[in-house]
């Protein structure tokens, strides 16, 4: 493979509107070339016979029966409410109605 070359990252730096001056295309074309020579490697290391996955270990979920609790009544939950309105909470208005 090819190393990246200063004219192509100018021209990416241009594409990208980047204002990049002298020394930092030079930077940037060996950063820039260390990177596609390690996805380069990572591309080889590849293999068709090899599943994709999002993990390096294979993950289980862990689930729990559902089981129907006693909940509460609604006397319970509104006895701390600061305003109850016909066995609701009631809270202040923040939007206007519209008619």
């Amino acid at each position: 493979m090819s190393a990246i070359t200063r004219d192509e990252v100018a021209h990416l730096a241009r594409l990208s509107r980047l204002a990049l001056n002298e020394d930092e295309l030079d930077h940037l074309a060996a950063q820039l070339d260390e990177i596609i020579s390690a996805v380069a490697k990572v591309q080889e290391a590849a293999d068709g016979d090899i599943p994709p996955s999002s993990h390096a270990l294979p993950l289980t979920n862990v689930y729990r029966p559902d089981e129907v609790r006693p909940g509460l009544t609604p006397e319970q939950a509104l006895s701390g409410a600061p305003a109850v309105e016909d066995q609701r909470f009631r809270v202040p208005q923040i939007l206007g109605e519209e008619e």
